[in-house]
């Protein structure tokens, strides 16, 4: 089944299975059910039994998945096993963090260029990554063919900045500002809400607290 067939939704739980298969002990057992995995992640065994026969046709009954052909399976259709390169659009401190981050290549995953609005940053280096102008994006979107935006600059500019990287061809935006974006129906866009997840973390806390 083709990446296009296959919705939104499962898409973004696909990472989720293959995280927790690749932090399992290399000692512990070689197989894993459907049953097992939706426990360990709270999910309904029946989704995920259903998400992963998309990419994988190696479930056996009362016997489940071989763990390293299962992880080998969601790698190959997640593509981390193709680099895809992608252009990050803020170079504040964030941005130049995840510039710095080389746990993106366990997932195929290369941030080639940073862009900025302040043009004095354009033709620096950071962590061996050159900063542009964003006046460059076009250009370079362009020549490299990038398919992946990457938005770490404040709330109020996100929506701007992800018109202009669909505009260029992106296909898929992986954002950090805290905001919600509008944006056409093939376009996929995961959002790393912090202020999210903060709070559940406040609430989380304040229930154990109070019990």
């Amino acid at each position: 089944m083709k990446l296009n067939e296959i919705s939104k939704p499962v898409l973004k739980r696909l990472p989720s299975y293959l995280a927790y298969l690749k932090a399992l002990p290399e000692d512990g057992p070689a197989n894993i059910s459907a049953t097992a995995l939706a426990a360990a992640l709270n999910m309904g065994e029946v989704q995920v039994r259903k998400d992963l026969a998309l990419v994988s046709d190696g479930g056996r009954p009362k016997v489940g998945y071989l763990r390293e052909s299962l992880i080998a399976d969601l790698e190959q259709f997640l593509g981390y096993d193709n680099t895809t390169e992608a252009v990050l659009i803020g170079a504040g401190k964030l941005g130049q963090a995840l510039l710095g981050y080389s746990g993106f290549d366990e997932y195929g995953l290369e941030i080639v260029a940073a862009f900025d609005a302040n043009e004095e940053m354009d033709g620096k280096m950071e962590s061996g990554k050159p900063i542009y102008s964003i006046s460059r994006l076009p250009e370079f979107c362009k020549e490299r063919k990038v398919l992946m935006g990457i938005i770490t600059v404040p709330a109020s500019a996100a929506q701007e900045v992800c018109d202009l990287l669909i505009a260029n061809g992106i296909k898929a935006v992986w954002t950090f500002a805290p905001a919600h974006l509008d944006v056409p129906p093939h376009i996929l866009v995961q959002y790393e809400n912090m202020a999210t997840s903060l709070a559940v973390l406040s609430v989380h806390l304040s229930a154990q607290m109070r019990g």
